[in-house]
């Protein structure tokens, strides 16, 4: 259908005021199908409007009492005429199950047969659920009623009553966004608790139930501290009841703010041993969708280009929240080395974009925008308006607009004025140079006979004159630092700090958005200090630089790589070691250097590592983690597996047997048979999904082209099963073997969006990119591919990313021989 444009939406909004949605769904219609019936009051200012709705059959559609022609529905809208000052809208459609994370999605367990459903309206998927007025500006209140088999359970963002066996309504609730509303219904574990009169619930699949009651309290804990701590700064008590958190089947997300039913991947409830930094994701995962009921829930934006202020402040706030109010501690540390290198390297490729753009994006164009920009760039500029503004300024302001607009909508404007009303002075300007310019400064720092001098570049591409409140640090030879606070306003600013420190390092605490550059003195000293320097983040700065300066081929890859090997011996974060050793795979092995022989060194690092990790440490469950992915000893790997030779304290549960299994599948020393073999080990959905990976990871011509078909022409594959056979099909390791599958990739890819809709479509063709062909033909097709305007939009975006990261690769090649 014609995606929704921002002209369009302001049209129908000024013509309509929509009162109340009744959506009746019946689950009870087969495996195929559910029942949809809607009745809309609305009054119009207009005789004539258009109605969303994606329907398998529209059986029938009144208006004030007379049909509606359901013939006219088309490419999913539904024009109305003979608009009264109040009306009654009534529609009954029969709808499609989706196996794609979006609509009304089913899912069947494998573990045991059991069917589950939830709804996801994100963007423009509700009309897939639901007859409605899709744009986020008309909110109403929602009362919702579900037929479901007898022994299932249903939640929403209402309270739930179960009237009848099998029958159920849901509260009315405050006035919803129709990308909010959702329903979680199937034969679900919960567990219950309450929180300063809030009730709370936890739910997840049956064959989670072991591993849901081992994660709930934790689950629950960071929930009620998150709850106080809110409820403090905002001022402003959470207003949708109940507050349930749903750990669902194939969600293509982290997760999403439903209000009052909050649905989560449900790989968050751990089955298996994880790092601290996996649980303390999931925390901040936790704490950000809690943020969005206040700041995208209450307050909504008007049209998608403010959607990277309701992210970008739940980013901040996870971060923020999370340090400030739980036991997690080293969320700056992940927000370094992983949200904010995504953001990055976003920022960096050509799709780069304000963080907040102007509204000329129509609606599924503002999904290509949902990236590392909308997520980290505006939580690392908010996080620097805290420190501009104070604190007390910033909450002011962010209080008085929940206030002021409370289950409307409101626009960035709206927020500038508020925070200006508490105080702020001249941030008109401000934000003309942080959010609606695109592009990031480099900040760098050289030595003078008295000081340091810092510098601030802006690319040139786009010009701007950001202030950055920053530390800069200097290092001695034993690590030991002096940090000294910098406003550097100027494209130089002077630093009272020793120039005859062992390593400087700009914005030290990692406080603002910007590539930061060492100088030679530093960079020759490094590996000595490096290891000494007791703070995460400080290291994270630094690691990252390393990282952006090999990427802009300004340092030889080779150095990068021995800045990897040389701080593994003595890397004490888990988070550290898992991303470093993910950029090694991800950009160096393969990519900016040769596989050979630098697998070899790095797995060799890694198994010296794993002999001094402490037994049962976090630390040593992502050192094995990164051994596994390089090693080719065959034997070892294979006595992991029959429990010979693991090492103590590490625990081969059912994921880590999976991942040693995909390497011995990479290496060709197990086939299909000890893949099955291993499923009927672990019958889970998750086993399937491993399964699909080992196999696509074959290193033989049947098992690419089983994959590649899979991928290119399976239009019911369900979704986490589709990334898995992209994440197995490229390896390094197996150029020769995949080369005929780089051609067929841009020829095939563009048709996959006949077989599917919405997120999966860009994200199939991003994992599924030959990103190990580093070769100019390989540019080429992807600019051709790029440049056809019938191929769709997202596979387009992931592509032109894709090939932006490939530039960059055979540009470092050239520099460095590589």
């Amino acid at each position: 259908m014609p995606s929704l444009t921002v002209d369009g939406a302001r049209t129908r909004a000024a013509a309509l005021s929509v009162h109340s949605y009744d959506v009746d769904l019946d689950l009870t219609q087969g495996e195929r199908t559910f029942g949809s019936t809607t009745t809309i009051r609305f009054t119009a200012a207009s005789t004539t409007t258009w109605l969303d709705v994606k329907p398998d059959e529209l059986v029938s559609v009144t208006l004030n009492g007379t049909a509606v022609d359901v013939a006219g529905l088309n490419d999913g809208r539904l024009e109305l005429t003979d608009l009264q000052p109040d009306n009654e809208l009534v529609v009954v459609a029969s709808m499609l199950y989706s196996h794609d994370g979006e609509g009304l999605h089913r899912a069947v367990d494998a573990a045991d047969g059991l069917v589950y459903t939830y709804a996801m309206s994100f963007l423009d998927a509700a009309p897939r659920i639901f007859a409605c007025f899709d744009q986020p500006d008309l909110k109403a209140p929602y009362r919702m009623k579900v037929t479901a088999p007898p022994e299932w359970l249903v939640l929403g963002n209402g309270a739930a009553t179960q009237v009848s066996p099998g029958r159920w309504e849901l509260a009315e609730t405050p006035p919803l966004s129709t990308y909010f509303v959702t329903v979680v219904a199937g034969p679900y574990h919960q567990i219950s608790d309450e929180h300063d009169g809030i009730p709370l619930s936890v739910v997840a699949r049956q064959s989670l139930k072991e591993a849901l009651e081992r994660e709930a309290e934790d689950i629950f804990t960071v929930s009620k501290q998150s709850f106080d701590e809110y409820h403090r700064m905002f001022g402003y008590r959470y207003p949708f009841g109940e507050y349930h958190q749903a750990f669902v089947p194939e969600f293509n997300a982290g997760a999403m703010e439903n209000p009052g039913c909050v649905t989560f991947r449900d790989p968050m409830v751990f089955r298996s041993a994880v790092t601290d930094g996996e649980r303390s994701s999931r925390a901040r995962t936790v704490v950000h969708e809690m943020a969005h009921q206040w700041f995208g829930d209450i307050v909504t934006m008007e049209w998608w280009n403010d959607l990277w202020l309701n992210e970008s402040f739940a980013e901040y706030m996870a971060h923020r929240v999370s340090t400030d109010a739980t036991r997690y501690t080293d969320n700056w540390i992940d927000f370094a080395f992983i949200r904010k290198w995504w953001g990055l390297q976003a920022d960096q490729r050509s799709s780069t974009h304000p963080v907040a753009a102007d509204p000329v994006k129509d609606a599924l164009a503002s999904l290509d925008d949902f990236d590392g920009i909308s997520y980290a760039k505006g939580a690392a500029v908010l996080k620097q308006l805290a420190a501009y503004l104070g604190d007390d300024v910033f909450l002011a302001g962010v209080r008085a607009h929940i206030q002021s607009n409370e289950f409307g909508n409101a626009t960035f404007g709206d927020l500038v004025a508020k925070w200006t009303e508490a105080g702020a002075v001249d941030l008109d300007n401000w934000a003309q140079h942080w959010l609606r310019t695109p592009g990031l400064d480099t900040i760098s720092a050289s030595r003078t006979d008295t000081g340091i001098t810092l510098r601030r570049v802006a690319p040139a591409a786009f010009p701007a004159q950001r202030p950055h409140k920053l530390t800069v640090g200097g290092y001695d030879a034993d690590g030991r630092g002096t940090t000294v606070d910098v406003l550097l306003d100027a494209d130089e600013v002077e630093v009272p700090l020793d120039p005859s420190a062992a390593v400087v390092i700009p914005d030290a605490g990692d406080d603002t958005w910007a590539k930061i550059r060492l100088d030679a003195d530093s960079l020759a000293n490094l590996a000595s200090v490096l290891p000494k320097i007791s703070d995460g983040v400080t290291r994270a700065v630094v690691l990252n630089s390393i990282r952006d300066a090999v990427a802009d081929a300004e340092l030889d890859p080779k150095l990068g790589f021995d800045v990897l090997i040389g701080m593994l011996p003595q890397e004490t974060s888990d988070i550290a070691v898992g991303t470093m050793v993910g950029w090694a795979n991800s950009h160096l092995l393969g990519v900016y250097l040769p596989y050979e022989p630098y697998r070899g060194q790095l797995a060799e690092a890694l198994g010296a590592r794993l002999q001094t990790a402490p037994a049962g440490s976090s630390l040593q469950l992502a050192v094995a983690r990164g051994y596994v992915r390089f090693a080719d000893d065959v034997g070892v790997l294979t006595g992991w597996l029959n429990g010979e030779g693991v090492p103590v304290g590490l625990a081969m549960d059912v994921d880590l047997r999976w991942t040693v299994l995909l390497q011995l599948a990479r290496l060709g020393a197990v086939g299909d048979a000890e893949i099955d073999a291993e499923l009927k080990r672990d019958t889970s959905s998750e086993g399937v999904v491993h399964a699909v990976r080992c196999r696509a990871a074959l290193p033989t011509p049947e098992a690419k082209e089983r994959a590649w078909t899979l991928i290119t022409t399976d239009a019911d594959v369900a979704n986490y099963e589709l990334y898995a056979a992209c994440e197995g099909f490229w390896h390094p390791g197996q150029v020769e073997l995949s080369a005929p599958y780089v051609d067929r990739y841009f020829a095939e890819i563009a048709g996959t969006e006949k077989l599917r809709s919405g997120w999966v479509v860009a994200q199939s063709a991003k994992l599924a990119f030959p990103r190990y062909a580093v070769e100019q033909p390989t540019v080429s097709r992807a600019a051709d591919l790029v440049a056809d305007e019938s191929v769709a939009a997202g596979i387009r975006r992931s592509v032109g990313d894709s090939v932006d990261d490939l530039k960059r690769a055979l540009a470092v090649r050239s520099a460095f021989g590589s």
